[in-house]
């Protein structure tokens, strides 16, 4: 998943957003667009006060494996560093867990599904 300290972290949901980036990362992050294929998406609501405040909003985005190859969920890839990561992992409340998948152009990522569909 690293190469160097790089990690690639593909986000569907708040992340990407201009406002929440500096509060998580302390800066604004490049990106490409790419898909997670096998997945849909729904929203869970955000009860934690703090991630409420940083996006603005009480229901994000969550997926689960549809197991369709036909689904996909757009979104956007990021590299971040190790300690990006421990900050992004912070961020996402319990409903959340991160694995590591393979994007629609092959690329390794980790991205956060439902916590429930993580074993």
């Amino acid at each position: 998943m690293a190469d160097g300290s790089e990690i690639r972290l593909f986000s569907y949901g708040t992340l990407p957003q201009r406002n929440v980036q500096p509060a998580i990362f302390g800066r604004e992050l490049e990106g490409r667009d790419d898909a997670l294929v096998g997945f849909s998406s729904t929203t869970v609501e955000i009860t934690d006060p703090e991630v409420v405040a940083t996006s603005g909003e009480t229901h994000h985005p969550i997926v689960t494996r549809s197991g369709n190859p036909a689904d996909e969920v757009a979104g956007t890839v990021f590299s971040i560093t190790a300690a990006e990561l421990t900050a992004a992992d912070s961020y996402e409340v319990s409903d959340y867990r991160r694995v590591a998948v393979r994007l629609r152009s092959g690329t390794e990522a980790y991205v956060y599904v439902r916590a429930a569909d993580a074993s």
